[in-house]
């Protein structure tokens, strides 16, 4: 089959590199969730998730109940945790599917746990408590406004979730918000609240198999709060989570690069203008090269005449608007370049890079949008 105008390469070696890596400073005894929600962060969730699975994650983690049917219908086995809201209406989709729900309040417990009866089954639950991060989540006892409900305490309200007929209480998790800071006060601060939470379940005399709490920051700059179980995400695809992360502890490499070829060239004069609105105008005669990669594949209208890419081993700018469907860059200094010729996106050619990680920072964001934003209609090829 002739290569796509434009795909996302990746590469399943370097994914089953940095799964190992993870598994290496986490160490052999405890669990690893690979989060691959949002399409494995647009690296295509299927082939990521068999991938990670081979490579020695126990679990997978998605945000959506759509996510883990997906992926169960496509015939994987290994257990699933919704890490996401899931409403009670989907309890038998739950079932049906054997997939892992995370329970942020009593009121879900119990619906749950009534539409388990009813079907004589059980649904298997991680609580999940809000430590600080402000989302989905029980809240933690110290965060709490008196009066507002839940007098009894968190501990007390876990220890009758964990008693009702029809839940399986498997896993307790929460999420830092700011592991990935050089400042770790924050996240200790947050691993502290939820060390003690565990403490007085514990001593209540419930069993939760599993805790969990440590993201891919966490996984690398705080190895103490490993616990039973580490989720990595962004780390799973070779990306750093921040620049502020250790970047001697872990050796990661980056999973993919978007390529495309080219579709048009042009030799144009002094004062031509480009692409929608002239927003650029050519101060010398040029070559203007036609790429088809556009807002509508998950490339930013932001990078318009700020971005560049690389051909030919060099970096070429580009020139206006970008388009839903195609970009223009000026290659007039590139000598030899040709229709079809590879362009390259995101990723490597020659001696030149570049990353995720550049282009986040040109848009004043993170590396998890640029690759995770990376449109279905992109095909992800996987080179043996």
């Amino acid at each position: 089959m002739p290569s796509p105008l434009i795909r996302a390469e990746v590469d399943l070696f370097a994914i089953d590199h940095n799964i190992k890596e993870i598994r290496r400073i986490a160490g052999p005894d405890v669990k690893l969730l690979a989060a691959v929600k949002a399409n494995a962060y647009g690296h295509g969730a299927l082939r990521v998730s068999r991938q990670v699975l081979e490579s020695g994650a126990d679990m997978l983690g998605v945000a959506r109940i759509n996510e883990g049917i997906d992926l169960r219908q496509s015939g994987i086995t290994a257990p699933i945790l919704i890490m996401g809201n899931t409403p009670p209406e989907f309890s038998g989709e739950l079932m049906y599917h054997d997939l892992t729900a995370a329970v942020s309040s009593c009121e879900t417990a119990e619906k749950y746990a009534r539409a388990a009866r009813l079907q004589k089954d059980k649904i298997r639950v991680h609580l999940k408590i809000d430590t600080g991060m402000g989302r989905n989540g029980f809240l933690a006892d110290g965060f709490r406004i008196p009066g507002s409900g839940g007098d009894a305490g968190l501990p007390a309200e876990i220890e009758s979730i964990c008693r009702l007929d029809g839940l399986y209480v498997e896993g307790i998790f929460s999420h830092f918000a700011g592991a990935d800071a050089a400042d770790k006060s924050s996240a200790n601060r947050q691993f502290k609240i939820f060390s003690e939470l565990l403490g007085k379940i514990e001593k209540s005399g419930i069993e939760i198999p599993i805790r969990h709490m440590a993201n891919s920051a966490a996984i690398i700059d705080m190895p103490h709060t490993h616990l039973d179980m580490v989720r990595p995400g962004i780390s799973v695809y070779g990306l750093r989570p921040s620049s502020e992360v250790q970047p001697d502890r872990i050796d990661l490499k980056p999973a993919m690069a978007v390529k495309a070829r080219i579709a048009h060239l042009k030799n144009v004069g002094a004062g031509f203008k480009v692409s929608y609105g002239g927003t650029h105008t050519t101060s010398a005669p040029t070559r203007i090269a036609v790429i088809p990669v556009g807002y509508a594949d998950g490339y930013s209208r932001q990078l318009s005449s700020r971005g560049r890419m690389l051909v030919h081993g060099q970096y070429a700018p580009i020139t206006g608007r970008i388009c839903m469907d195609l970009t223009m860059i000026d290659v007039g200094h590139i000598p030899g370049v040709k229709l079809d010729d590879e362009v390259v996106i995101i990723g490597r050619q020659g001696a030149e890079e570049l990353s995720a990680d550049e282009i986040a920072a040109e848009l004043k964001t993170i590396n998890y949008e640029i690759v995770s934003a990376i449109a279905a209609r992109v095909p992800r090829v996987y080179p043996s």
